[in-house]
């Protein structure tokens, strides 16, 4: 049989996953991982002490609104990734918006700081340790992120894997705002941000063997 000839016949019979199906299982990985990463952090870190104080100041909603943002993104292009042949349209300016939008505002407290204040602003007292804590809390979502994915028919592997690393690190990040003991624009724009990095660079190096057909 000829090659062409082959392929079609192998294709014919394939048909586009449906949008919800994609949505329905992120959705699923995000509701059964997200408590398992809050838990973690609250097992292994313990929350803020004085959580009432924290939730009134406005840059613990910063550091919430980023990570809730990425997760947001991350799971659209999950659920276009998943199914062959669909666009990311905007996705890629739907996540950098919201890093966009934190590294400006760390450049103006920057500018604004006295530059004695400025070390202490971008590496404030857990700089060495946030990244991993975020990159640690993330583990939960990516194995439900793969297992969503699994159930789909992605075929893009490396940037799969990415956005799947993408939006773990962001749930990683939410559940680690609540212990966090910094609240300085930049050092949320350097380490939060790292701290999700970390699990995209992971998802992106082992998308290939993780979410291969078969």
């Amino acid at each position: 049989m000829q090659t062409d000839v082959l392929i079609h016949v192998l294709a014919s019979g394939l048909e586009p996953t449906p949008p919800g199906v994609a949505r329905w299982r992120l959705l699923l990985a995000l509701i059964g991982s997200m408590p398992v990463a809050i838990t973690a952090m609250m097992l292994t870190l313990g929350v803020q002490p004085a959580l009432t104080r924290v939730l009134a100041l406005p840059m613990f909603w910063v550091k919430l609104a980023l990570a809730l943002a990425l997760i947001g993104a991350a799971a659209l292009a999950l659920s276009r990734l998943g199914r062959p042949g669909a666009s990311l349209g905007r996705v890629p300016v739907l996540i950098a918006i919201p890093c966009v939008l934190v590294w400006a505002l760390a450049l103006l407290v920057l500018l604004r700081a006295a530059p004695e204040a400025r070390d202490a602003l971008l590496l404030g007292d857990t700089w060495l340790v946030c990244p991993w804590l975020i990159a640690a809390l993330s583990l939960p979502s990516f194995v439900a992120a793969v297992w969503a994915l699994r159930g789909l028919a992605p075929t893009r592997l490396r940037l799969t894997g990415a956005a799947a690393g993408l939006f773990a690190g962001a749930v990683g990040a939410s559940a680690y705002a609540f212990h966090c003991p910094e609240f300085a624009a930049p050092f949320i724009g350097i380490w939060y941000v790292l701290g999700m990095a970390v699990p995209t660079l992971i998802g992106a190096a082992v998308g290939d063997r993780l979410l291969r057909w078969g």
